[in-house]
């Protein structure tokens, strides 16, 4: 008898343990945020972007690389062809998405892209395309060299480190070098939906190049965006479940040291940087408990978020679109060019809106 009642109250702690944790994590998803509309003028959904548009870098020509197709796991999948890269000409007012050919030597089948980013070699032009993949649900870099008039990659190297297990997003900074971001502590799939509960922040940032491979900034709950300010000195990381964006200076040794955090009140996701005035641009979640939920009667929407000025004593932080998922659902990135707004979703659309 006196083992059973022991039992009970080992399983009523638990059971209040697990529930006060799912409590917590309902709160940091934003579960009971009431969203109010704020659409843009003009605004046309990307005919051939269907099945996700979750990561987008513009080049300075206005062609705007996108990956597509990522499968992760709790999250709808409408497809089950393998991930893509579309390069979309956001100077042709026909805005048709054109699928990049990978060269031969490459294992498209297996391919789940997520994080991308351009390093462009100012002696030669030439560019290079990063793309975080999650092959079998592996967490890997791949580096492809970009034939821009050809519309097409090729393989270069692919970039697997035990420190890089669940690489969420990254910015390249040289030919074969990058900072990336870790969203979780752990690589098991369980574990990885224990350690949602647990709420610590464990989460890193790592710098990688041939030569060195080491953890930069760490003690995020869930490192998300990453990019780099136009006069390459800052990193800029999301961390989603904090709702805040993280300013980080680089240092000669390539570590990174903290500045200073901007709220931004909403689950923000990959990080766009205007390359003229150095807004940033994010990709937003206004309630994740809706994405993770992922009701069709009652789905995820989008917003994005701008700040200005956000080395400044006081960023100005700014909504500049939300949506209730009418138009598009579960918006991971906001892309700006030339008075338009490219706006990409985890799994579902991207939206072209002129910007007011």
């Amino acid at each position: 008898m006196g083992k059973l009642v022991v039992l009970c109250v080992v399983v009523v702690a638990f059971s209040a343990l697990i529930g006060d944790r799912i409590l917590r994590l309902r709160k940091r998803a934003l579960a009971d945020r009431l969203l109010e509309q704020n659409h843009l003028p003009n605004c046309r959904l990307i005919k051939g972007l269907e099945y996700g548009s979750e990561d987008v870098t513009i080049l300075p020509n206005g062609q705007a690389i996108i990956s597509t197709g990522l499968k992760w796991p709790g999250l709808p999948s409408y497809s089950d062809d393998p991930g893509k890269i579309f390069v979309l000409d956001l100077e042709d007012e026909r805005l048709k998405p054109v699928e990049m050919r990978i060269a031969r030597g490459f294992d498209i089948d297996s391919f789940n892209p997520h994080g991308i980013s351009i390093y462009t070699d100012e002696n030669d032009d030439s560019k290079n395309l990063f793309v975080v993949n999650h092959p079998d649900g592996k967490s890997q870099v791949e580096i492809f060299q970009f034939i821009e008039e050809e519309n097409s990659i090729v393989h270069l190297k692919t970039v697997q480190h035990e420190l890089l297990h669940s690489v969420n997003d990254i910015v390249a900074v040289g030919p074969e070098s990058f900072y990336a971001t870790n969203d979780h502590y752990f690589s098991n799939g369980v574990l990885k939906q224990l350690e949602m509960l647990l709420l610590q922040t464990w989460c890193t940032v790592v710098y990688y190049s041939p030569e060195e491979v080491k953890v930069v900034a760490d003690a995020f709950y869930s490192g998300n965006g990453i990019n780099i300010s136009p006069d390459n000195k800052f990193i800029y990381v999301s961390d989603i479940l904090d709702h805040t964006v993280h300013v980080l200076e680089i240092q000669e040794n390539n570590n990174l040291t903290k500045v200073k955090s901007v709220a931004v009140g909403s689950l923000c996701d990959n990080v766009e940087v205007d390359p003229g005035t150095g807004d940033l641009w994010l990709g937003c979640h206004p309630n994740v408990w809706k994405l993770i939920m992922s009701d069709p009667q009652d789905p995820p929407g989008s917003e994005v978020i701008q700040i200005q000025n956000i080395h400044s004593e006081k960023p100005i932080v700014t909504q500049v679109y939300a949506d209730d998922g009418g138009v598009i659902q579960g918006s991971s990135v906001a892309s700006p060019y030339k008075g338009k707004l490219l706006i990409g979703s985890v799994y579902q659309k991207a939206l072209c809106c002129d910007l007011k």
